[in-house]
């Protein structure tokens, strides 16, 4: 395992935390059925508007040299979305065979174009894909809308169906005053920690990938 920011050139999100304090536990309610309202509804309940832009073009090329991605290599992400990200990784490595599935069926529905066919709606906790298959698997932000025991599962799950590598980032905080303020932020994560507790936890699940952290600052 090592610990490398393969997200560093996203852009910085700028956040208004207190509109997510307002009606709190009806904003979380919505965006944990991760239907229209989460991706396309209001950013107090979600995206706030889930488009296309580019933004995962120098995040693919990273992800792609740095586990020396080529056409014919397969990948997998779990939690893809509408498949932007997957979109970009083959477009910055033609040839490359990148699928994804998320747990939304308004996400597949609604997903890119060019990803039609490669997006699936599948459950982290039971991948239906044999042992490993993929080159690459990858989770985003998504782990950690599971509890801690399905974490478990899940990563079990990742480490299965890889037969080289893995990357998460998951929500984590470094002091109370991180936490507090992800805490007011945050809509759908069910588990979260810091760092340490994170690695404890990659290591009971035999998770031996790569890792990094969205943190709230």
């Amino acid at each position: 395992m090592a610990e490398i920011n393969l997200l560093r050139k996203y852009p910085r999100i700028k956040r208004d935390v207190m509109s997510r304090t307002r009606n709190k536990d009806v904003n979380k309610k919505i965006a944990q059925e991760f239907e229209r309202d989460y991706f396309d509804g209001t950013r107090e309940q979600g995206y706030g508007g889930y488009v296309y832009d580019g933004r995962w073009l120098p995040i693919a090329r990273d992800f792609v040299e740095h586990y020396r991605l080529a056409a014919g290599d397969r990948v997998l992400e779990i939690g893809c979305a509408k498949g932007f990200f997957i979109k970009d990784l083959m477009t910055v490595c033609p040839g490359l065979e990148v699928f994804g599935v998320d747990i939304s069926r308004y996400a597949v529905v609604n997903c890119e174009k060019e990803v039609v066919g490669r997006v699936h709606l599948g459950d982290a906790r039971d991948l239906k894909f044999p042992d490993k298959c993929f080159k690459l698997v990858i989770s985003i932000n998504t782990i950690h809308n599971l509890s801690r025991p399905d974490c478990i599962i899940a990563l079990k799950e990742m480490q299965r169906v890889t037969f080289a590598a893995g990357y998460v980032q998951v929500d984590a905080y470094r002091n109370a005053q991180e936490k507090m303020l992800f805490e007011d932020w945050m809509l759908t994560a069910k588990t979260y920690k810091k760092p340490s507790g994170w690695i404890k936890l990659f290591s009971e699940a035999g998770y031996t990938g790569d890792y990094f952290w969205t943190i709230c600052e």
